[in-house]
């Protein structure tokens, strides 16, 4: 059997406890994703809850930290984070985690036919997992008053906003009041809406001049026109 000399064993020792402080402690990773994820779900729901995986690969040792969400993804549910290092290297890795967000959601009190005019009496709040969910469930009954649904919805149907139709707030070919806003000003003027639009809604109308612009639909017959 082959021995080694007893420097080289030295020399192993040695460095050793070097290579281990080369590399990035998983837990450090972990850490930094968990508060970040904490702090984007914290508004969500009334109780929030961070699983997340440490990463498996073998990094170097980081200095400075830096966790990122995804484009595109939600703060709840299943998802992808990434944690970046800055410096002394840089590297970049990418965590599974799941964050569970309990919290309040609206659902129906009944089954509503398509094209009804929804009432806060036709809505009750249910509390569940807000990860479960589609991204765009409403949460605030109140909010909904008088929104069309665009299907029918079975009853305790979880309600989601982009199966509504927002309430026509104006009306096409009707006067309309154009209120122009940019950076300390604020100017009205009258025109005429050249459709149909829900509240929140883009709309063109034309001006007294002739001049046709774009806006955003206004409660009241009115269009806001920012500059």
């Amino acid at each position: 059997m082959n021995r080694l000399p007893i420097s080289c064993l030295l020399a192993v020792a040695l460095l050793a406890p070097h290579a281990f402080a080369a590399n990035q402690n998983p837990a450090g990773i972990k850490a930094v994703a968990e508060r970040f994820l904490l702090s984007q779900a914290d508004s969500t729901g009334s109780q929030v809850s961070v699983t997340v995986k440490p990463p498996r690969a073998t990094l170097p040792a980081c200095a400075a930290l830096e966790a990122f969400s995804l484009p595109g993804s939600r703060p709840v549910g299943r998802l992808t984070v990434g944690v970046r290092c800055l410096a002394p290297s840089k590297w970049t890795s990418y965590l599974q985690a799941q964050v569970k967000s309990i919290g309040r959601y609206v659902v129906t009190a009944r089954a509503l036919p398509a094209n009804h005019v929804l009432t806060e009496a036709d809505l009750l709040l249910r509390e569940g997992d807000l990860g479960l969910l589609p991204a765009d469930v409403a949460s605030n009954p109140a909010a909904l008053a008088g929104h069309r649904t665009v299907s029918g919805v079975a009853a305790g149907a979880a309600l989601r906003t982009g199966l509504l139709r927002a309430p026509q707030v104006v009306q096409q070919g009707q006067p309309t009041r154009i209120l122009l806003v940019g950076p300390g000003f604020s100017v009205q003027s009258e025109g005429q809406a050249l459709a149909n639009a829900g509240l929140g809604d883009r709309v063109r109308v034309k001006t007294a001049s002739g001049q046709v612009i774009s806006g955003i639909a206004r409660d009241g017959q009115q269009v806001e026109v920012t500059f």
